[in-house]
């Protein structure tokens, strides 16, 4: 199936020569004379490469055969690769540490993932929204900080630095968002 340029927008996924890419701007330019043309910057979803390209308007690309699907992480292997579980059909796949560059310092055992699969293989992660982490090692919180104190760095499980109010303690659990890696809220639990 193709798509034609007129259509591109932010988050349209699209595939150039056989790679999939993701739309990060395109803006549609329509000059006195000449053709109109959609100004586009769009990335790889395998390398992470960004791209600037002017597509002519009506012309067309392709689209990209892509599938999400949560699977759970396992461990890692001798080889450095990450082993994860389709938990219908128990089927395991590996991922290679580059893809996983982005999940890294959330990842812990059994944590379900979202794997993106290009032509049947995994390319890149996206891990969950938040996540819910214990803090390890921090500075003793002293009493009467409060949340509108000041902020002290506190090292999670997986080996993260987050920056978190004073009053956390170390065992605590927080929710941190994985987009920007910041402190949510505490966990009671």
């Amino acid at each position: 199936m193709t798509i034609d340029t007129t259509q591109f927008r932010k988050n349209l996924k699209i595939e150039i020569d056989g790679e999939p890419f993701i739309i990060l701007e395109a803006k549609h330019v329509k000059p006195g004379k000449g053709v109109a043309f959609v100004k586009t910057r769009y990335k790889s979803l395998e390398t992470g490469r960004v791209f600037n390209e002017n597509f002519r308007s009506g012309d067309t690309v392709d689209t990209p055969n892509i599938e999400s699907r949560e699977m759970q992480y396992l461990y890692q292997d001798e080889t450095g690769h990450y082993v994860f579980m389709d938990e219908d059909t128990y089927e395991q796949i590996r991922v290679s540490a580059e893809a996983m560059e982005p999940v890294l310092d959330y990842l812990k055992d059994n944590m379900t993932i979202d794997i993106l699969f290009h032509n049947g293989k995994a390319i890149s992660v996206e891990p969950p929204t938040f996540v819910e982490l214990k803090v390890t090692k921090t500075d003793p919180g002293v009493k009467g900080n409060t949340a509108q104190g000041g902020t002290k760095p506190a090292t999670v499980e997986t080996g993260a630095t987050v920056i978190v109010p004073l009053y956390l303690e170390q065992g605590e659990i927080i929710k941190v968002d994985t987009r920007n890696g910041e402190f949510v809220e505490r966990v009671n639990k």
